[in-house]
């Protein structure tokens, strides 16, 4: 019985649509309507993807990261920014990827990625006496740069423990 009047409430509906403007009509409508809800779910989608924030390393990666901060020395921003305005003989050495590099770097930074150093150090740093100051984005992959550059045995190898991120905003020097 209920199946009944729920189709013949479709019928006069549809018998309605087809006298005030056709099937075409009946069409349109049924299609903005179909629209409408594709858009409706798109946007709220796109609310609930914004509204996460990103899950950053897994809890085995950021102990990696840790261990490897207290095993090597540490600056800060500022004293790399005083170094450079020194003229002090040191490498800076940008560990990003080089788009992140070329999208701007701190001034005379020298680039070899976080996932070729092993390999290409020692062509852009013969010197293992060299003083290196090594930086990325965030310092984590820097921190494991500088371990890795310790055990290769550049003693001399520190991380500035600030995101690149604080640099820029500190108002220092970038090179675009």
């Amino acid at each position: 019985m209920k199946w009944r009047s729920v189709t013949t409430g479709i019928k006069k509906r549809y018998a309605l649509c087809v006298k005030k403007g056709g099937e075409k009509d009946m069409k349109k409508r049924l299609f903005v309507g179909m629209l409408s809800v594709v858009f409706v779910f798109s946007m709220l989608s796109l609310t609930l993807a914004q509204e996460q924030k990103p899950a950053g390393p897994p809890p085995i990666v950021q102990e990696m990261i840790a261990k490897a901060k207290a095993a090597i020395k540490t600056v800060s921003a500022a004293d790399v920014k005083a170094a450079i305005d020194k003229k002090e003989k040191a490498v800076i050495l940008d560990v990003r990827d080089s788009n992140e590099y070329a999208g701007g770097h701190l001034p005379e930074a020298i680039n070899v990625s976080r996932g070729t150093l092993e390999i290409n150090i020692w062509g852009k740093v013969p010197d293992q006496n060299a003083k290196i100051y090594v930086y990325c984005k965030t310092s984590a992959r820097s921190a494991l740069a500088t371990k890795t550059l310790n055990d290769l045995g550049y003693k001399n190898a520190v991380l500035m423990n600030a995101p690149f991120e604080d640099w820029i905003k500190a108002g220092y020097p970038v090179v675009r």
